[in-house]
């Protein structure tokens, strides 16, 4: 039972005996004493919800609570009253013990074993008409640490991707190449698969530009200038094509994919995320198609005159949602119906988490409703990670005319510019090149991916890469180097047995110390229950910085009291060890040494 848990029933206990009330724990509130009473408290009892039970004043019916729990916690050795707050002191035998029970535990907070509840996680889902951007940097980085961190509170994870490999934005990239490519090639060209077709796409976006600028001096409006477009007229002819089995069509569009596949697998490698499973639309999308050919014959979905499919949803506070175009060609609700229906027989989680952005809220509402009313009760086992975009301290990106951050672009000028950075400060004049260059690898992607993840998924964020390497401050490579100082440290000393008594007189630094790497368990529980790395990320910081401040005003090494010595160094083992843990929750390497 973890400390707070006691207190909590300490109090409830307490209340009961003093006024008669029996409360509920949710009505207890027990946090970390604030920094300014820390030497008066390690946790306080928020007393001022109290009062309408106790009929007495804060300090009093704090005063009484205090009494009363001290009388049956052995653990606590003072309390004090400081406006509404009662403010427990635990003895330092309580975290000696506690630090002599697990500065050697390796997985301390991480749940390995893994409960009988299976929880399918989407995440990546690009299109193959475009490489990936900074958008979905963001999108792999949240999905992969939120499954992470899901395992580590004891759920089975499935990862899993799907690719948008079908559709008339990938048609329009294939007619792009046919209409300018001259057959080229990744080979031909020297450039990466998934950049040489979404070069096509933005082509295509040029051509039809110019397109329906020409027919607007004809004086049409935009609508009938894209009704009227040969380009989009002949990009629909070959999506028509495609959903036919059409063998040309096909066969360019499986050449053109390959192309993409390939650029995606090195970028996922480079960013260090893999996937269990890889669904993709163009097997799905006909599982999709059946299921609204369901819909219409039980009546839920309807068919309007122009042979489009649709379904009603204005009971809901919606509105009508398209499902089959009047051409009889998906769109993404009917693959997606689909997808959900497979993951449903493949694995019957007791969970779908969709990490998408959040301008798809929309979308997966409609989802959800559209499984419901065709008869799937585990529609209601769906939820959407909807997370905010990421800009540019220039403004927003867009795909489709060419002003995005590439990510196999933006890992380079990390790992480039964590590179300029280490050597300025000098810290690697006795490495190999092969070990620098490691660790220009752990801290450029380490500073990404922190500096994303660190941020509250709901909201949207600015990512400046300038901000994000820094050696001090709320950023990667300050925990890193936090870790690789504490592994300095460890063997300067030279680590053998480390013993240590229960009696020693603990600074107050040392227990701050030792209450942020306690709850450690609690902050990878709630990240899971908040689907939120934000709350690992930010933990991690804090302990870093109280880690730092310890070892400046505490000598380690040069302790001449070897108890206190070797207090220091366990307290320092286990605090490299959460930092190690927690930073890979982030999918974050961490150095050695740097």
């Amino acid at each position: 039972m973890m400390i707070q848990e006691l207190l909590t029933e300490k109090s409830i206990d307490a209340i009961f005996e003093l006024f008669g009330a029996k409360l509920p724990a949710k009505d207890i509130t027990i946090q970390r004493t604030i920094s300014n009473f820390r030497e008066q408290g390690d946790y306080s009892l928020v007393v001022f919800p109290l009062l309408k039970i106790s009929k007495k004043s804060p300090e009093e019916t704090a005063n009484l609570i205090g009494k009363k729990i001290m009388e049956s916690t052995p653990e606590i050795e003072s309390f004090s009253v400081i406006k509404g707050f009662l403010n427990l002191k635990l003895r330092a035998s309580f975290w000696i013990s506690f630090l002599m029970g697990n500065y050697q535990a390796q997985r301390f907070g991480l749940n390995d074993n893994q409960v009988d509840e299976t929880i399918v996680v989407e995440f990546s889902s690009p299109n193959t008409n475009k490489p990936l951007h900074l958008g979905h940097i963001r999108n792999n980085l949240l999905g992969f640490s939120v499954s992470k961190i899901l395992q580590a509170s004891g759920k089975k994870v499935v990862k899993v991707n799907l690719v948008n490999d079908r559709g008339i934005h990938i048609c329009k990239s294939m007619l792009a190449w046919k209409l300018w490519g001259n057959n080229s090639t990744p080979a031909s060209t020297g450039k990466k698969g998934d950049k040489l077709v979404g070069d096509y796409y933005v082509l295509f976006d040029k051509k039809l530009k110019e397109e329906i600028a020409g027919l607007k001096l004809k004086g049409l409006s935009e609508e009938e200038s894209l009704a009227k477009s040969t380009l989009m007229s002949e990009a629909r002819k070959l999506l028509v094509l495609w959903e036919q089995k059409e063998p040309a069509t096909r066969e360019l569009w499986a050449m053109m994919n390959g192309w993409v596949y390939d650029g995606f697998d090195s970028t996922y490698k480079s960013l260090g995320i893999d996937f269990d499973r890889i669904y993709y639309e163009s097997d799905t999308y006909l599982l999709g198609k059946s299921i609204v050919e369901q819909g219409l014959q039980s009546g839920v979905l309807f068919r309007k005159e122009d042979n489009s499919v649709w379904i009603d949803l204005t009971d809901e506070g919606l509105d009508e949602k398209l499902l089959l175009r009047a051409d009889g060609t998906s769109v993404y609700m009917t693959q997606d119906l689909g997808t959900a229906q497979l993951r449903y027989k493949d694995y019957h989680p007791d969970g779908f988490i969709y990490v998408v952005g959040n301008e798809q809220n929309y979308h997966f509402d409609v989802l959800k409703l559209v499984l419901k009313k065709v008869g799937k009760d585990w529609a209601e086992k769906i939820y959407h990670l909807s997370y905010g975009m990421v800009e540019l301290p220039e403004g927003k990106m867009k795909s489709r005319e060419g002003t995005v951050v590439d990510a196999d672009d933006l890992v380079e000028e990390m790992i480039s510019t964590a590179k300029e950075m280490t050597l300025e400060l000098g810290k690697i004049d006795d490495f190999e090149s092969e070990e620098a260059m490691e660790l220009y690898r752990k801290v450029g992607l380490g500073a990404l991916k922190y500096f994303i993840l660190k941020v509250d998924p709901k909201k949207n964020m600015v990512f400046n890469p300038s901000e994000s390497i820094d050696f001090n401050g709320n950023t990667g490579p300050f925990i890193q180097y936090t870790y690789a100082r504490i592994k300095s440290v460890l063997r300067k000393a030279e680590l053998k047995d480390i013993e240590f008594k229960r009696d020693i007189d603990l600074q107050q630094k040392e227990i701050s110390l030792l209450i942020l790497n306690y709850s450690f368990p609690q902050i990878v529980k709630q990240a899971a229950e908040e689907y939120s790395p934000s709350v690992i990320a930010n933990y991690l910081f804090e302990l870093a910085k109280e880690y730092n401040q310890f070892y400046h005003e505490h000598s380690i090494l040069k302790e001449e009291d070897e108890q206190k010595r070797s207090f220091r160094l366990a307290l320092s083992l286990f605090t490299s060890t959460n930092l190690l843990n927690g930073c890979e929750l982030l999918g974050i390497e961490m150095p050695e040494r740097m």
